[in-house]
């Protein structure tokens, strides 16, 4: 393989550079994008390699990745990622990609008791490779790319093909190459989430903690960072971090003396937007009683002695379990579903089927050996 892909910015380069890996079985992908630059993040570069060639597409040059398409859907090619979840979704949203026939690296290592998954610490393990990462925090929207970001670029995908082989065997050979496949094929359905007009304050770490007052503060100053962020086309971070507007929340300053007393704000944010965020915060703290927003709650699900008692079974059969297998405990069950198992009570392991939460290889493998361990406390 060549050192430096060739880089593919037409889409009748594109059709040349697919002729290379036309017969090939197996093809390694990843991809760069500037969510660290800009407020909506998008794919600037989409690397491609086989075991015998290489080439990285100039995405924001080459928009119209239709000719991939095919490749994608083939089900008799393997598509080789490593932590495949953020790229499953990029592609779909950038791109309208669908993906067939997915092989994770990372997830493969996790599944092989592996506890160093990143790529880097994988390669080093497997081929004694050092990745270099001076362009990891690179703004991949920047044009021209040097010869030398290109090459950075490739080095995440060029041994992906060989580690996926290697991997595959591994597991093949541990009995569990159809757990990784299944898991596999539920990354090929993720997708990005929808803006869906809820309150921006739900996906607010620590907002559930918080009074229908502060709340009321917090989804204004959320609104006033996205607005900013988008007009200046910024990530919302680099306009207020979250601690800032957490502190300006619940200390509702109202004068720009007051908030200088808070250190949320740096000297620039305040020349910038210190007037704005006192005039915002003397707006929310007046909202009517009836108007002031509320963290929903979950229903907390009602559990019984007897639930629980079967729930400290499943977890001490599945640590152990997890031992011996050399395994992530939360990889083999995790919390939600032991206590959905534990809740339900399922008589024999058909009523495993019940579960949603519950994956087939799981029931398949271990089905029995659940059920007997519930038996134990009924």
């Amino acid at each position: 393989m060549n050192s430096l892909a060739p880089l593919i910015e037409t889409e009748s380069d594109l059709k040349k550079a697919l002729k290379g890996i036309e017969t090939e079985k197996r093809v390694g992908f990843d991809l760069e994008a500037d969510s660290m630059y800009h407020f909506s993040e998008k794919v600037c570069l989409l690397q491609v390699a086989s075991k015998n060639t290489a080439f990285v597409i100039d995405t924001l040059k080459l928009s119209d990745l239709s000719l991939l398409k095919p490749l994608f859907l083939d089900k008799d090619i393997i598509k080789v990622f490593h932590g495949a979840d953020y790229d499953v979704r990029s592609l779909f949203r950038d791109f309208g990609i669908e993906i067939k026939n997915l092989f994770d690296t990372e997830l493969a290592s996790r599944f092989l008791g592996i506890k160093e998954t990143g790529l880097e610490a994988v390669l080093r393990d497997r081929f004694d490779i050092k990745l270099e990462k001076k362009y990891q925090k690179k703004d991949w929207s920047e044009r021209p790319l040097s010869p030398d970001m290109l090459n950075y670029a490739l080095n995440d995908v060029r041994y992906l093909v060989s580690l996926s082989e290697i991997l595959e065997k591994e597991l093949d050979d541990a009995g569990r190459l159809s757990w990784v496949e299944e898991e596999c094929e539920i990354l090929c359905r993720v997708r990005p989430p929808e803006d869906n007009g809820d309150p921006l304050f739900l996906k607010f770490k620590g907002a559930g903690k918080l009074r229908p007052e502060t709340l009321a503060v917090l989804e204004a100053l959320l609104w006033f960072r996205r607005e900013a962020a988008q007009k200046k086309d910024r990530p919302l971070f680099k306009i207020m971090g979250n601690n800032s507007i957490l502190k300006l929340a619940e200390t509702k300053p109202d004068s720009l003396k007051k908030i200088m007393n808070t250190d949320a704000l740096s000297q620039r944010q305040l020349d910038i937007y210190g007037k704005d965020v006192v005039s915002i915060i003397s707006k929310a703290v007046k909202t009517p009683a009836n108007m002031l927003p509320v963290y929903p709650r979950k229903k907390a699900l009602a559990v019984s002695e007897s639930a629980s008692r079967r729930i400290e079974a499943l977890k001490i059969w599945r640590d152990k379990k997890a031992v011996k297998l050399n395994m992530d405990p939360g990889l083999l069950l995790n919390k939600v579903l032991i206590n959905s198992i534990g809740v339900k009570n399922p008589d024999d392991t058909a009523g495993l089927g019940a579960i949603k939460e519950m994956k087939n290889w799981q029931k398949r493998e271990f089905g029995d050996e659940i059920i007997r361990a519930l038996r134990r406390k009924r």
